[in-house]
């Protein structure tokens, strides 16, 4: 089966012995089953392999007994693979991203294949190549971040960690910045309202973590890269296998400790922090491939921005909360457990269960903001292959904790009452193999909330595959999310704006179609990728910030509808050379439309949701030198910007605001990389950044206001930040990896 449960149809299934290929072999059949026969006694490993999946090997032995190898579950791979044209020995590696052979539509990015063209240190840096997803960032000063997908705000995408939702929304502000590519096997990334499979917050999509396989990693792995903004990341990891177990444990640091007010503001560029993340993970070989797997992990982060004085030094720690010197302190701390373990039953069913804790103590300015948060997951699966039909079922229940110091759980009656949700919830669906070039995957998701009741999440998903190289993908579904403003919209406490409800906040549903198209071909010696997709997303309900009056923030469930729509064209293409191209572009259009009480419409674009994007990929390889060259770019077209007003020379707001729309601007990125295959040592040095482009303004207003000390003006916000705004940067890293000979 693959990584979405389901059948894979025309799989190759050899025997080999001695590394040496036998003549017993055999193929899956609609149900994903197979059988060898006559096999004399002895010592073999199977190999089973398919187009779009990494080839998986098990070593077996036969004896008189006939052998049940239990499920054998295959990964999607990053790069092209194509068993009949094969250009290049490991062409993956310049094609970091692609389309998983799913029902459902799929990117898969591998962060190791992004080591040769970038260097990313986190989970936002790592899928920032990916056509329609970007960072958003939501604070001029504090630089907190999020993903978006198709245009929407980085709330509604769902993060997950191997399949389980793990990220509450306090965490979804600043802790995804301390996922470390070190811990990452892939990324997969599903476009659209993904409610059915992942639950509330899936609105946009969803972005998937896959952990590493400890007893595929080397014993040492290390990584350090430095920067010329005096920046520093360095991780190690350890993995080994002991009888039945294997197991990895890494440590992940980062250190910002320099001030650059370039544009002349008053406050730093470039975020100052201390970050440290601390994983572990083991996993138990048992029988018939059955999985025992438990994940941990620890995140520490001591992230601060302001005027010079306040971070200079670390005067921070003494000037946390001070009323005459602005800055911003955020304290946060998390852990986490996961894992999965199979049932020992004739069956299949599977457990899944996390338990994390998120914890943030933290100052803007005078304000103080201290919240609290635990998640507990569990989900229970049965899996069952009937006749082409691969169905599986779930029972699941999310536990939700909060307590913060604001008013979100604060009654003027009884005080400080916490937030507990209990959200149970069930779900089916069929991934229904119709025949080996038509499949389908439906089904449908049903939680209950306590304050609004049952709510269904259908999908529907179907797969033409007329020939070897050429897919169609259609898909639709819904969406649904619970919203929790003040953990999830930074702008609550930072600036000077008030914020407003205006009613009791309704879910937000959503509704949404797509067609993808991927074709894989061959041009003489070389192969690549087409893909295209179509989307179109509709909501309800749907809750935008509203800032057209500069002192506050306005939520409230738009009266009218929201809509995201667009097209995404991706390229990617491996000569022989060796040379590797991969360009995309990504067009979209969103907008809501509000209804008044006499039926007037309102329609604006919704803020930061950029017109265009596009980027360009080129990887050139000197074998002879083993050095690669790698150029990376990044176009970013026209976004909404909220209605800001700059200050004249007494403080007041002049009449004319600063522009609503901001300008394109691109990004370009070059990087060497030297390998040395006797040392197992690479060495790479690049610059980010290479024409130094930065926002033309601050994003800050009111930070010149002649009557307050910087920082605590009524016309101070922090809202106005769309684009980079320190510059050029180089650094320089090295990547070693050891294990001992096998002899």
């Amino acid at each position: 089966m693959n990584s979405d449960n389901e059948a894979v149809i025309a799989a190759n299934v050899i025997l080999l012995q001695d590394s040496v290929v036998t003549n017993l072999g055999a193929t899956t059949d609609i149900d994903g089953f197979f059988e060898l026969s006559n096999v004399p006694q002895g010592n073999y490993t199977l190999q089973t392999s398919y187009v779009g999946f990494a080839s998986y090997r098990t070593s077996i032995k036969i004896e008189e007994n006939e052998v049940d190898l239990g499920i054998i579950r295959l990964t999607p791979t990053s790069g092209v693979i194509d068993e009949v044209v094969i250009t290049h020995k490991g062409a993956n590696l310049f094609n970091p991203t692609k389309i998983a052979p799913t029902v459902a539509t799929k990117y898969v990015v591998d962060p190791s294949a992004l080591e040769k063209i970038t260097a990313p240190t986190n989970l936002i840096e790592a899928i920032s190549l990916v056509s329609g997803v970007q960072e958003e960032v939501a604070c001029g000063v504090c630089f907190t971040n999020t993903i978006s997908i198709n245009g929407l705000p980085g709330q509604y995408t769902a993060v997950l960690i191997d399949g389980t939702p793990m990220y509450g929304n306090l965490a979804s502000i600043y802790a995804l910045n301390g996922l470390p590519t070190t811990m990452i096997e892939r990324i997969e990334i599903t476009k659209g309202p993904s409610s059915t499979i992942f639950g509330s917050e899936a609105v946009a999509g969803a972005i998937n973590v896959i952990t590493k396989d400890p007893s595929q990693e080397p014993l040492i792995s290390l990584d350090i890269m430095g920067t010329s903004h005096l920046e520093s990341f360095n991780n190690l990891s350890l993995a080994g296998t002991f009888g039945k177990f294997n197991g990895m444990v890494g440590v992940s640091h980062a250190y910002v400790g320099t001030n650059h007010d370039d544009n002349g503001d008053g406050f730093g560029d470039l975020i100052n922090l201390d970050r440290v993340s601390a994983f572990a993970k083991l996993n138990m070989k048992r029988p018939k491939n059955r999985r025992f797997s438990l994940f941990a992990r620890y995140y520490y982060e001591d992230r601060r921005n302001g005027v010079e004085e306040y971070v200079k030094g670390r005067n921070y720690i003494d000037l946390r909360g001070d009323d005459i010197i602005y800055g911003e302190s955020i304290f946060t701390q998390r852990w986490e457990i996961l894992g999965t373990y199979d049932l020992p039953t004739q069956e299949y069913f599977k457990l899944d269960y996390s338990f994390s804790g998120h914890y943030q103590d933290s100052y803007y300015g005078s304000d103080y903001y201290n919240a609290t948060q635990y998640v507990g997951y569990t989900n229970f699966n049965w899996n069952k292959y009937i006749k082409g039909h691969g169905i599986t079922a779930g029972l699941n229940l999310r536990y939700q904790y909060y307590d913060d110091n604001t008013l979100a759980t604060v009654d003027s009656v009884a005080g400080n009452i916490p937030s507990h949700q209990f959200i149970p919830g069930i779900f089916i669906q069929d991934a229904w193999d119709i025949s080996k070039k038509v499949a389908v995957l439906y089904g449908c998701r049903l939680d209950y909330f306590q304050d609004h009741g049952a709510i269904p999440a259908p999908r529907f998903n179907l797969k033409y595959k007329p020939d070897t190289w050429t897919t169609f993908r259609l898909n639709f579904g819904t969406g649904f999310r619970i919203v929790n403003l003040f953990t999830e919209d930074h702008a609550f406490i930072t600036g000077s704006r008030q914020v407003e409800i205006t009613e009791q906040i309704q879910p937000e549903r959503s509704y949404n179609g797509s067609l993808n198209f991927n074709y894989v071909f061959a041009m003489g010696s070389s192969q690549g990728t087409i893909n295209v997709d179509g989307f179109y997303t509709y909501f309800t309900n749907a809750i935008f910030p509203d800032y057209s009056n500069p002192k506050k923030i306005i939520y409230k469930n738009l009266d009218g509808f929201a809509q995201t729509r667009g097209f995404s064209i991706n390229y990617s293409q491996q000569f022989r050379f060796p040379l590797a191209i991969s360009l995309s572009y990504n067009m979209q259009w969103a907008d809501q439309t509000d209804i008044d009480e006499q039926g007037n419409k309102t329609t604006g674009a919704l803020e930061y949701s950029p017109l265009y994007s596009g980027s360009l990929v080129l990887n050139y390889t000197y074998k002879p030198w083993q050095l690669n060259f790698a150029y990376t770019g990044k176009l970013t077209g026209p976004m909404q910007l909220p209605e800001v007003f700059d200050l004249d020379p007494n403080g007041t707001p002049v009449a004319v605001a600063r522009p609503t729309t901001s300008k394109p601007f691109s990004m370009h990125n070059i990087q060497i990389t030297k390998d040395f295959p006797k040392l197992n040592l690479s060495i790479y040095v690049g610059v980010q950044n290479l024409f130094d482009y930065r926002q033309e303004i601050s994003p800050l207003v009111g930070y010149n206001d002649p009557n307050t000390n910087p920082g605590f003006s009524d016309y101070f916000d922090t809202a106005y930040a769309y684009s980079p705004i320190h510059g050029r940067e180089f650094y320089l890293g090295l990547r070693w990896k050891w294990s001992p000979v096998k002899r």
